[in-house]
């Protein structure tokens, strides 16, 4: 099957009040390029350094969603162009994003991870770590982070 075909398939599949992301990773320029002519928009990313090169080389009204595990000290690399980051998994990394954030006036999406499997190498809060969260007036407090939901990543 083609790029197109596939994304045809999965869009008649899914219908049309379902955002597709595309995940990206490790796929070629040129893939992304004609998904992306195909009138595809979001791309998913799960590395920041492939995250950058991919939106400084393809069209800016792409949104991008950085879909991986993100270290503190890479947020500000992908602030000003990010659409969403899908794997915000402590307290620490949102006092980062809202701070670089409001270096550069920009409100940033993100989705709350929360870990939901027991493997070592998937992160996210805690149930209850989530729940305490949820129940406070913690997120109000974040003026250049928006939440927009949760995410979790289940065992494969």
């Amino acid at each position: 099957m083609t790029i197109n075909s596939n994304l045809l398939s999965i869009k008649k599949e899914i219908g049309s009040d379902v955002t597709l992301i595309a995940v990206s990773k490790t796929k070629p320029i040129e893939d992304i390029k004609t998904a992306y002519d195909f009138g595809q928009r979001n791309f998913g990313e799960n590395k920041v350094q492939e995250l950058i090169k991919k939106s400084e080389e393809l069209p800016k009204d792409i949104n991008w969603h950085m879909i991986g595990h993100l270290q503190r000290n890479k947020v500000r690399s992908i602030l000003p162009f990010i659409y969403m980051i899908h794997s915000v998994d402590s307290l620490r990394l949102i006092n980062k994003i809202n701070l670089e954030a409001k270096n550069i006036n920009r409100k940033i999406k993100i989705l709350l991870q929360v870990k939901i499997s027991s493997e070592i190498s998937k992160y996210g809060f805690d149930f209850n770590e989530i729940e305490r969260i949820l129940e406070s007036d913690k997120l109000d407090y974040y003026d250049y982070v928006e939440v927009e939901g949760l995410m979790g990543m289940a065992t494969f």
